[in-house]
């Protein structure tokens, strides 16, 4: 008798997760740096296709999971945080990703964000921030800086915006971090984080809108500026910055301050970064000074914070269990009619 030998599945590649759908972003948009990313590493987490799930709203980055070759839905504003939180309830083996932008998700879908971070359902926000509403044409957006020019602003923002990591951090989210579409290695390292963390992961990254908002990230992403206006987060690092490493960040009590290498200050005497450190993460998530201002702190790109607690949909499980347990199945009318009854004679 002789064994049946069932071949191996070919290894999937990149090209397994297009579809044959036109990708009509406009061209130039960092929309297509992400998309690329995020199909180049789907193969190395080893899930299957039909176990992926991209659930996105309404925006530019929302027509993403036509461009996926897995299951998907393309939802309403500001509302794929419910959808993914129903959907991670109900099956909790799935890979969730949440696509998303800064008017999609810190608007009118502003509550369901982070009610979905203080839950910590086990899904992955990817958060593309252009700092304009895209779809609709150039208008402000929650992330617009003050004084922006629009088409709803003709005279300049008045708006205070949101700093949407420190809005996570507030939000007791268990993974937070920012990257960048320009970036593309630091790019997929920071999608795999996001993706490995057990728990809600928020991941801000800066992407460009070429049309309504040129340039609102050129002085990160250039190579010109990039040194010194970017501070890269290493876990046990110090935080080291500028074309030759020679400028870092130090904490006097609280209060970070930049300074220079030499003259009795080492590497050594920086602030080393350390994901778990909750406090510091919230001192991170504020450095986010204009760069135009003279003197300012450079930004901040990597993993703030990542800390593992419960998740909502394994907590719901472990509750449903016990209950049934101890009390046996439900008797839905009884559920329905409550623990407050009363008869009228």
């Amino acid at each position: 008798m002789s064994d049946t030998i069932t071949p191996a599945k070919p290894a999937l590649t990149a090209k397994d997760f297009s579809t044959d759908q036109e990708v009509r972003w406009c061209p130039g948009c960092g929309d297509y740096s992400i998309l690329a990313q995020v199909q180049k590493i789907m193969p190395g987490l080893g899930i299957p296709r039909e176990n992926i799930v991209i659930i996105s709203g309404i925006g530019c980055s929302s027509r993403f999971p036509y461009y996926m070759n897995t299951y998907g839905m393309h939802s309403i504003h500001g509302r794929a945080t419910a959808i993914a939180s129903g959907l991670k309830a109900s099956r909790p083996e799935l890979s969730v990703w949440i696509v998303t932008g800064d008017g999609d998700s810190l608007s009118i879908g502003g509550n369901h964000t982070i009610h979905l971070l203080r839950r910590n359902f086990d899904v992955n926000i990817l958060l593309f921030n252009n700092e304009i509403y895209g779809l609709t044409k150039g208008q402000y957006s929650p992330t617009s800086q003050k004084n922006k020019v629009t088409k709803s602003t003709p005279f300049g923002s008045i708006d205070h915006p949101f700093n949407p990591a420190a809005l996570a951090m507030g939000a007791d989210a268990s993974f937070v971090a920012r990257t960048m579409d320009r970036d593309v290695k630091h790019l997929q390292a920071m999608i795999l984080r996001a993706q490995e963390h057990k728990g809600a992961s928020f991941l801000e990254i800066y992407q460009n809108c070429n049309i309504f908002n040129d340039g609102a990230f050129e002085i990160f992403t250039e190579k010109s500026s990039k040194p010194e206006e970017a501070l890269f987060l290493e876990q046990g690092q110090p935080l080291l910055f500028g074309a030759a490493k020679n400028k870092g960040i130090k904490l006097d009590g609280l209060k970070p301050v930049v300074v220079e290498i030499g003259n009795g200050v080492s590497a050594d005497d920086l602030w080393m970064h350390d994901e778990k450190d909750f406090y510091k993460a919230q001192i991170l998530s504020r450095m986010f000074d204009d760069p135009r201002i003279e003197g300012h702190f450079p930004r901040p790109f990597g993993v703030f914070y990542q800390n593992e607690r419960a998740c909502y949909e394994d907590n719901m499980t472990m509750q449903i269990d016990e209950t049934i347990a101890t009390k046996g199945k439900g008797d839905l009318d009884k559920l329905l009619r409550g623990r407050e009854t009363w008869t009228i004679n």
